[in-house]
């Protein structure tokens, strides 16, 4: 499907959901040095380089991550939960704090596609495997302390019980919004996102980022470099109270 017929098949959806991490901004990067910041800082003499991290992101969530990787060393015992949660929180924290510094701005596209919804009275949603936190951190570094406001569910990693590629987040979300998958589009960058997505029955458009632009798209409905090839910058769309 080409770039007009992706902006008619968004048009015409009663609701968009987003996936956040590589979908709304390219956050990848900075979660694994967050995680590298968290390692030195506690100690464990762990460091993810890109390709370990490419790897590692086949498993959704960041604790989940961490066990994976210690489970991949041979070491004898697990990890316990309060190590794991405790590197998470130092992770988490300075992850905020490189989002604050302003170097992770929203990709191309985002912004106008968000501010086209909602001159049309078109739903928003999240539907992701952060935490609202590092949800938190990003938006309102890019859309202002409010943000929340403009979307009606917000279904991060721990809300549900299976994180991607279930589909547990998105059906969290198409419950809350009480819609039919069909009548919904999910904007995701992953092949996990897009099996999430799709065991749900909500179709798939993908924008391709650079941790896994190289992903088996074949299922999605549309596949884009960015969210500007959707084309909808325009005057009519930017009305003041999409602001």
């Amino acid at each position: 499907m080409q770039a007009e017929g992706a902006a008619e098949l968004i048009r015409r959806a009663a609701a968009l959901i987003f996936d956040v991490d590589g979908t709304l901004a390219e956050t990848e990067e900075l979660h694994r040095q967050a995680f590298n910041h968290a390692f030195v800082r506690c100690g464990l003499g762990w460091h993810w380089d890109r390709a370990v991290y490419r790897d590692l992101l086949r498993v959704t969530g960041g604790k989940e991550r961490m066990r994976a990787y210690h489970a991949r060393l041979g070491t004898a015992l697990p990890l316990p939960d309060q190590d794991v949660a405790a590197l998470h929180r130092v992770k988490t924290a300075h992850y905020a704090e490189l989002i604050e510094t302003g170097c992770c701005p929203l990709r191309p596209g985002v912004t106008d596609l968000l501010m086209a919804a909602k001159a049309r009275g078109q739903r928003l949603a999240i539907a992701t495997t952060t935490s609202h936190g590092n949800i938190d951190a990003l938006l309102s570094r890019a859309l202002g302390r409010r943000w929340a406001a403009d979307f009606d569910a917000i279904v991060a990693g721990d809300d549900v019980r299976h994180k991607k590629p279930a589909p547990d987040v998105y059906l969290e979300v198409l419950a809350r919004l009480k819609l039919d998958a069909s009548d919904c589009i999910a904007i995701e960058d992953s092949a996990n996102g897009l099996i999430a997505a799709s065991r749900a029955n909500i179709p798939v458009l993908i924008t391709r980022s650079m941790f896994f632009r190289d992903d088996d798209f074949s299922e999605a409905r549309v596949v884009l470099n960015d969210l500007s090839e959707l084309g909808v910058q325009t005057k009519s769309e930017k009305q003041p109270h999409a602001q």
